[in-house]
């Protein structure tokens, strides 16, 4: 039953270390079958409190320091560490443990005892090397453990690998093999100084008895043996006491005096006696030369310790160097540690802010994805509303062509009356309307001062004014202070009778209120555009590049000279300079501010004031500046002097151009020198730069540029993207309460004024909001991005 379960089986090892793996090799392959843990029992010597091991031998602990004695007991340590670790790797998968057994002053034979009764060992396998520093020897003290262990233990004792059984025989004991062969043996005999003291007693008891014999020279050989004894007796004792302090065995003890015994006759005893003697005589002979060497050896061992004190001293020199660095190494290695701390910190923290991060993250985006679906359904419900506005527009646009016919036809009625009335026609085809002071004031909203544009100083008002969805603009002359009935009469006559592209056209009057209409011209005058004031809007505020300015330089030449032919009666403007050069939506140059009295005969004097105001006109242009100074002195600086004060906001002027504008403005200032140097020369002369300037610049170059901004061309812009206020393609439309998109820049400056009523319908808003009219915006892009991709 034990053998099928063995469980812990204690494996008693010594410092042998191919004894001790031949024990575990044989326990392994004894329990190869069974499942088992192995305990392995090793004694530890405490050698290095009596001796130490240097490369002369073993020399006394105490010629060496403590430190070199802890540093030996290290390497020690280390060295049965490394011992014990191979007997465990050894043993594999098995399962294995340690029991260390710290020796005492107690044999080891009777340690190994008690261990079994402590632990109730029931089965110990015990290497012939474990008992090598018993006081009875390998052999003597495994018959002990024999002996005195309990019935319930299990003995196994291995030799060389192979187990050796332990058997009894009289007072014999015999050491046998697997084979029966005897492999030692054991006898129980007393110490030699026992038996030698036995002889002893015996021998003096002899001696007694004899004293009262006859005197015979066996008994004086006797006395003499025994006197020669008792000198000696102390050499021999200490002889003895070396043989008992030395390590060998029971069994290396002189089986001849086993052989003594105690029933031998008297004279046999003295007679071996004496040989002993002459043996012990011998044996100290040998002893006092053993001691001279051994004097010999101690004076080595002296010069030997010598010598290793000096290699300890370096030893300790280098051991205590060693410390030091493994300090500093040691501070370094905190130091490190330290930092690797407060990078872990530094990381947690990290985390710590990265979760923070992705938390918020997280909260952000589902506020993002919240807001998106609200935005979505926001951008659904204005689409409907856009939809549903688009639809409303289309009725309002239907209603009010059916408002436009009902209009028509009554003003036909009304004029229907009038046919009687009219007398002729015009000579150029050309009709005007005479509206009536009800029209004027709701067109001007009673002349309302945030309509007004400017005030003349000839005691005038311009207003900005729609007719019939038309805008116009409205010029009011003092009835106290201005034109005379006749004179406005006159001044009407004589607007209503010329049209031109490049003349403002008049389109008709009120004379009740003395009021002249004219076509609304959008960038306002040219004045506005070289000279800006504060109080020009910024959307005024633009600039005209070379090409525009040669541009205006030959549509005013070409008014001018509509005003100036040699055929009829001239007409002279008398004041032309950049307030009277007014700009309409696309750019295009008209002549304002015409005198209203024609002249019967060509006036020299008019015409030259004509054509030097043009030139001073064309300076203008050229450098951007206003000339207060006398036209003698831009005379002086000539064509050259012109050319190097060329206005930079212009661009890059082509230098042959600017000289040959330059000679003409300085001709036209001095029209009094060339004397045939007319306004139809000065166009003719134009015409030539201009064309030559259309070759320079490519056909895309033609378009107006305000501001950086292409005009687009009106006949492909869609009216639905034109601003109703500007009359420009819109860049951010917003939807105003009376269903109109508007740019939201003037619609906001038309709020700003005051005004309360819808810019196209003169009807009171119901609120000021203004909503993004995002359709209508990517529909302007879109038509923006098709006309950019279309070839040229």
């Amino acid at each position: 039953m034990m053998d099928a379960k063995p469980g812990k089986v204690y494996v008693a090892v010594g410092n042998n270390l191919v004894d001790g793996l031949a024990t575990l090799e044989w326990v392994l392959k004894k329990w190869s079958s069974h499942s088992i843990t192995i305990v392995i029992i090793h004694a530890t010597t405490n050698i290095l409190n009596q001796f130490v091991y240097t490369p002369l031998g073993k020399l006394p602990a105490s010629s060496a320091r403590d430190e070199s004695l802890e540093a030996f007991r290290m390497y020690e340590q280390e060295k049965i560490n490394n011992q014990l670790s191979q007997y465990i790797a050894f043993c594999g998968k098995i399962k294995t443990r340690i029991l260390p057994m710290e020796k005492t002053d107690e044999p080891i034979h009777e340690q190994i005892v008690e261990l079994i009764s402590s632990f109730r060992i029931t089965k110990l396998v015990m290497g012939m090397t474990f008992l090598k520093s018993s006081s009875r020897g390998s052999i003597s003290g495994s018959f002990y453990v024999h002996r005195h262990k309990p019935d319930y233990c299990e003995l196994f004792v291995i030799c060389g690998g192979k187990l050796v059984s332990l058997r009894e025989v009289n007072d014999e004991g015999l050491m046998e093999d697997d084979q029966g062969n005897t492999v030692a043996r054991m006898r129980e005999k007393a110490p030699f100084i026992c038996c030698l003291g036995k002889v002893l007693f015996e021998n003096s008891f002899d001696g007694r008895y004899s004293s009262f014999s006859s005197s015979s020279p066996t008994n004086k050989d006797s006395v003499d043996s025994h006197n020669q004894w008792e000198n000696n007796f102390q050499e021999l004792e200490k002889y003895f006491q070396e043989l008992l302090s030395s390590k060998s065995d029971d069994e290396d003890c002189p089986r001849e005096l086993n052989k003594l015994t105690l029933h031998q006759n008297r004279a046999n005893k003295i007679e071996d006696l004496r040989v002993k003697l002459n043996e012990a005589h011998e044996t100290i002979e040998l002893m006092r030369r053993k001691a001279k060497e051994n004097v010999k050896r101690q004076e080595k061992a002296r010069w030997a310790l010598n010598l290793c004190s000096q290699q300890t001293e370096e030893f300790e020199a280098r051991t205590n160097e060693e410390i030091t660095n493994r300090m500093e190494i040691k501070k370094d290695l905190d130091r490190a540690k330290e930092n690797i701390y407060e990078i872990i910190s530094d990381i947690e923290e990290s985390k710590s802010r990265l979760r923070s991060i992705i938390e918020l993250q997280s909260e952000l985006s589902n506020k993002l994805q919240i807001s998106t679906i609200a935005k979505s359904s926001a951008e659904s419900q204005l689409e409907k509303e856009v939809t549903m506005r688009v639809d409303m527009l289309r009725q309002i646009e239907e209603l009010r062509r059916q408002r436009d016919v009902i209009h028509r036809r009554i003003e036909f009625c009304r004029e229907k009356d009038a046919i009687g009335m009219a007398t002729r026609i015009t000579e150029l085809t050309c009709s005007y309307k005479e509206y009536t002071a009800e029209e004027i004031r709701f067109a001007t909203d009673n002349f309302a001062e945030r309509l007004r544009l400017k005030s003349g100083n000839n005691w005038t008002n311009v207003y900005r004014a729609r007719i019939k969805h038309t805008t116009v603009a409205i010029k009011r002359f003092d009835s106290v202070n201005s034109l005379s009935p006749e004179l406005f009469q006159a001044k009407v006559k004589l607007l209503g009778s010329i049209r031109h592209p490049h003349l403002v056209a008049m389109m008709g009057f009120s004379s009740e209120l003395r009021c002249i209409v004219f076509e609304y011209m959008h960038h306002g005058s040219l004045q506005d555009i070289l000279f800006p004031s504060k109080r020009i809007s910024p959307r005024r505020n633009r600039a005209l590049y070379w090409q525009d300015r040669l541009r205006v330089m030959s549509q005013v030449s070409s008014g001018l000279s509509f005003l100036h032919p040699a055929d009829r009666k001239p007409i002279f403007h008398g004041n032309l300079n950049p307030s009277n050069v007014l700009l309409d939506r696309y750019l295009v140059a008209k002549v304002h501010g015409l005198n209203p009295k024609a002249h019967a005969f060509f006036d020299e004097s008019e015409v030259i004031k004509d054509v030097t105001d043009f030139g001073l006109l064309m300076v203008q242009l050229l450098t951007g500046r206003s000339w207060a100074r006398p036209v003698e002195e831009i005379v002086t600086l000539g064509s050259l002097g012109l050319v190097g004060m060329l206005d930079e906001v212009a661009g890059s002027w082509p230098s042959d151009l600017a000289e040959e504008l330059a000679g003409i403005a300085i001709k036209c200032l001095s029209v009094k020198v060339y004397s045939n140097w007319s306004i139809a020369s000065v166009m003719r002369a134009l015409d030539v730069v201009k064309r030559k300037a259309d070759d320079l610049v490519s056909p895309g170059d033609h378009l107006a540029i305000v501001g950086g901004k292409q005009m687009e061309d009106p006949e492909d812009v869609p009216r639905v993207f034109l601003c109703p206020i500007f009359q420009e393609v819109m860049k951010n439309p917003h939807i105003v309460a009376d269903g109109f998109s508007y740019e939201l820049e003037a619609i906001q400056e038309w709020l700003r004024m005051g005004h309360n009523t819808s810019p196209m319908t003169n009807l009171s808003l119901k609120h000021k909001n203004l909503i993004p009219n995002h359709t209508l915006r990517s529909l302007i892009l879109e038509w923006q991005n098709k006309r950019s991709t279309q070839p040229p």
